[in-house]
């Protein structure tokens, strides 16, 4: 996950060093635009942005993960499509409209990504269509084939961060991450910040590479990192209907030494899964669950999503209480229903570097109480304050630092072990999700 090591102290401290990790790999072109339209089922204007994300020439080597939310976005269904076809030449993605169940969705999806496709000279089944935003509404394709133009004309190969921030909604700001592979790069970026419990992937993510790397090679290994990254972190615990994750190689630079693309992967996702938990709506703590002594990875996985999904927790961390008493509550409700014998007098549990539960009781005292809300004011994000309208919103849109919360739960039942991420719960997550479509 995420270094702690990183602070920013303004919006444009942060955007530079975002330019810093852009630089998109050889072979690959960004470009966006953005369109005015009125949804047919609110008659109020609406805003689009609309991305293209173009490899220069098709290539085989592609991964894609989609959600396992049983309403899958209709560029999800195109999407499972065109996993098996021999080649991919480019994605494009909107925001504001998730195309979900959404009355003639799947032939939307296919005539935007076929006009993307012929401005890029490509086969139709040749590009990706990714969208994002509220689900229920039909896409604005008359529009949408209106600007496709000119994503087209804006295509460069220099940097990604101009998609990175085109593809966001109620992100705060942009997510940008990359790692040396080889002789080339890997460059990822993430649009997500609500209904966040990735079940295969987070909402959006792209990742790009220039090595030379197979089809098999890039979806073993995806399906290997997926597994320790966006599936351990939860913003809100619900899944969202279009998420969707893509790996592609341009096969431009000369293939990685062994094992070389697991470790970058790892990083990179690393990274990105934790960006979208620290940008989720409304966070004010990012929380890091880290459960060690477990039978199975999948036990240990379950008790730590079972704590930073707590919603007593969440809000007692949002408000820099340690009531550590729910943290105990919510091992102990995951546990008793999934069947994990816990022998209480073995399991141990620390809150930053404090001792709170010990051979069965809790360790407790007024001095390790203060030591206890400096810890968790120490990770906090941004102080929660009415906005004139009475409205709570974030005042910041830029990471000022990367600490976290963290949680240390030692079972004492075996060798197993994972970190899951997650988020306190707070006023600005509520007035977001309240406003949403407003």
């Amino acid at each position: 996950m995420a270094s702690t090591s990183l602070t920013f102290a303004s919006r444009a401290e942060h955007r530079a060093w975002l330019e810093t990790q852009a630089a998109l790999p050889e072979g690959f072109r960004a470009g966006t635009t953005a369109l005015e339209f009125v949804p047919v089922e609110v008659p109020k204007p609406g805003r689009m942005k609309l991305t293209l994300l173009a490899l220069e020439r098709p290539t085989d080597a592609f991964a894609f993960k989609f959600t396992r939310n049983a309403f899958p976005g209709a560029p999800v269904l195109v999407g499972r499509r065109r996993l098996d076809g021999p080649a991919l030449g480019g994605i494009v993605v909107n925001t504001k409209v998730a195309n979900v169940c959404a009355p003639g969705g799947v032939e939307a999806a296919e005539r935007v990504a076929a006009e993307a496709a012929r401005l890029l000279g490509y086969a139709p089944h040749e590009v990706l269509p990714s969208s994002t935003g509220v689900i229920g509404w039909r896409l604005p394709v008359e529009a949408m084939l209106a600007a496709l133009p000119r994503a087209a004309a804006a295509l460069q190969p220099g940097s990604i961060r101009s998609a990175a921030e085109a593809i966001t909604t109620t992100d705060l700001y942009p997510k940008v991450r990359r790692a040396p592979l080889g002789e080339g790069s890997l460059v990822g970026i993430a649009k997500g910040a609500g209904m966040i419990e990735p079940n295969l992937a987070t909402m959006l993510v792209y990742l790009f590479t220039d090595v030379d790397v197979s089809r098999e090679a890039l979806r073993d290994a995806l399906d290997q990192v997926v597994e320790v990254t966006f599936h351990c972190i939860s913003v809100d615990t619900d899944t969202s209907t279009s998420d969707t994750i893509a790996l592609v190689s341009s096969r431009r630079r000369p293939a990685p030494p062994p094992g070389a693309l697991a470790t970058a992967l790892a990083h990179v996702c690393g990274d990105l899964a934790e960006d979208v938990v620290r940008n989720g709506e409304g966070v004010h703590h990012v929380i890091r669950a880290t459960v060690s002594g477990a039978r199975t990875f999948e036990e240990a996985r379950g008790i730590g999503k079972a704590v930073v999904s707590s919603p007593l927790l969440k809000a007692a961390v949002n408000g820099n209480d340690p009531n550590v008493g729910r943290l105990l509550c919510a091992v102990g409700k995951h546990a008793g229903a999934a069947g994990i014998p816990l022998d209480p007098a073995r399991v141990t549990m620390r809150v930053g570097d404090e001792v709170v539960l010990a051979g069965g009781e809790m360790r407790l005292d007024p001095e390790k109480e203060a030591r206890l809300v400096a810890h968790l004011k120490a990770a906090e994000l941004y102080a929660s304050a009415p906005s004139p309208d009475g409205a709570f919103r974030p005042p910041i849109d830029f990471p000022p630092h990367e600490r976290r919360v963290e949680i240390g739960i030692e079972l004492g039942m075996g060798a197993a072990a994972c970190a899951v991420l997650g988020a306190d719960l707070s006023h600005e997550y509520v007035t977001e999700n309240a406003d949403y479509r407003s």
